[in-house]
């Protein structure tokens, strides 16, 4: 069709989704309650309605156009055709009872019968190629995750298709320098630029379904590749000719996350995601499920290894991850923000790691995030008016963002004196919450 991306809102963005049978197994294998209890809460919310807060009422004035396009979703989240501000109650009673039903039947009830019938007649009737033996057909699968070494901590994350790797290869480039002094001097700020540029080039041409392509993790976290990449940073230059691994950049965008420490110091790390902020923005009549658009994510080129096609999994932006110490965990984290999420993760540990930052502090911090496959830096405010001219010096384009970037939450366990350390994002509605 002479496209050469996968439109955002078009069905073919929509692969078939993944959490419901991930929140099902994880329940029957780890958990403690029944399905119908765990979902009891958001059963309550989706019927009895929620208050609109700031960063909600926010992201619904941004997707407007987005959300007009589809009749349930303009009907469910816009009122009379206009985003509702903050305060206003919203209600989503056909979501409600979709979750009923998983909590009564499990994932069967989402990926066959009605619900799975609904979203497929839906999305073909929008021009999607999406059948009933495709939900029938998925099904999540436990990893082996993978890891790397940083400042003496073993820094773990989800395998590809994930971008875990990513994060781990802007840490082991940056373990090959030494980080001290003020977290947002220029120097530092630089080596975290570049790392993250040099390793998202890899990214865009190396992450995908590892069930379709081969993707060499081992040589991607090898000592031979991190120490050619470093080698290829210049300390007071932005590099002008990023290594040409083939691929293409993509776009940043928007996710969930969760950390829990329970009182046996069992630890989850959990994340979930509609990609952008309302996903495709297409959203089922009757089950009233709102669909990611996580296809945007595949390369349209021919050949790349994340080359949209059946079955396949898209190169995916989200990366829940662990520290441990000692052989045992000592921090759940994750960073929210899309494709920032590699570089927010290695970020927010080099501000832990190297200038021994609280969690809170290192979160809190402004933040900058370099565009995959470009020199263009994004900027909040309070870096852009502090350094802004010295990073243009240095070769970067700047760019202002209409939005924060990214947000994280993180809980550190202190092992020594059995207390619990949490840290929350004020960029995002949530908190760290003890017990």
């Amino acid at each position: 069709t002479g496209e050469t991306e996968v439109p955002v809102a078009d069905p073919l963005a929509v692969t078939v989704p993944g959490a419901v049978d991930a929140w099902c197994r994880l329940v029957a294998d780890h958990g403690r309650l029944p399905m119908s209890e765990v979902l009891a809460p958001a059963i309550a919310m989706a019927r009895q309605g929620y208050a609109i807060t700031p960063r909600v009422a926010f992201d619904l004035a941004e997707e407007q156009s987005l959300l007009q396009r589809d009749p349930t979703a303009r009907a469910t989240f816009l009122v009379d055709g206009r985003p509702p501000g903050i305060g206003e109650i919203q209600h989503q009673p056909l979501l409600a009872n979709t979750l009923e039903a998983i909590g009564r039947d499990g994932a069967r009830a989402f990926y066959q019968g009605p619900i799975a019938e609904d979203i497929v007649v839906h999305l073909r009737a929008l021009g999607g190629v999406h059948t009933l033996q495709d939900f029938a057909g998925a099904a999540g699968e436990y990893v082996a995750p993978i890891s790397l070494d940083y400042r003496g901590r073993t820094v773990y994350e989800c395998p590809p298709n994930g971008q875990g790797v990513i994060a781990l290869m802007i840490l082991g480039i940056l373990a090959r320098f030494d980080i001290r002094g003020d977290p947002l001097a220029i120097d530092p700020l630089h080596l975290v630029i570049e790392a993250s540029r040099l390793a998202y080039a890899a990214r865009d041409a190396w992450v995908a379904d590892p069930a379709m392509a081969g993707v060499d993790v081992k040589h991607m976290l090898s000592d031979r590749l991190l120490d050619q990449l470093a080698a290829r940073i210049d300390p007071s230059r932005a590099t002008a000719d990023l290594p040409d691994f083939g691929g293409g950049g993509a776009m940043h965008r928007d996710t969930v996350y969760i950390s829990v420490v329970d009182k046996d110091r069992n630890a989850v790390s959990f994340i979930n995601s509609l990609f952008w902020h309302y996903g495709s923005g297409l959203m089922s009549p009757r089950s009233g499920v709102l669909l990611q658009n996580r296809g945007e994510s595949f390369s349209l080129q021919e050949g790349h290894p994340n080359a949209i096609g059946p079955g396949k999994r898209p190169m995916h932006t989200i990366i829940p991850a662990m520290v441990a110490e000692n052989g045992r965990v000592s921090m759940s984290f994750g960073v929210m923000g899309g494709h920032y999420q590699a570089t927010g993760q290695a970020h927010f540990l080099s501000r832990l790691f190297d200038h021994g930052l609280d969690l809170q502090s290192a979160i809190a911090l402004p933040r900058l995030f370099p565009l995959p496959g470009t020199a263009s830096l994004e900027i909040e405010g309070r870096l852009l008016e502090t350094l802004g001219d010295a990073l243009r010096a240095r070769g970067y384009g700047i760019e202002t963002p209409t939005y924060a970037i990214g947000g994280a939450q993180a809980i550190h366990i202190d092992w020594d004196r059995g207390t619990l350390l949490g840290g929350s994002d004020h960029r995002k509605d949530g908190l760290a919450l003890g017990y």
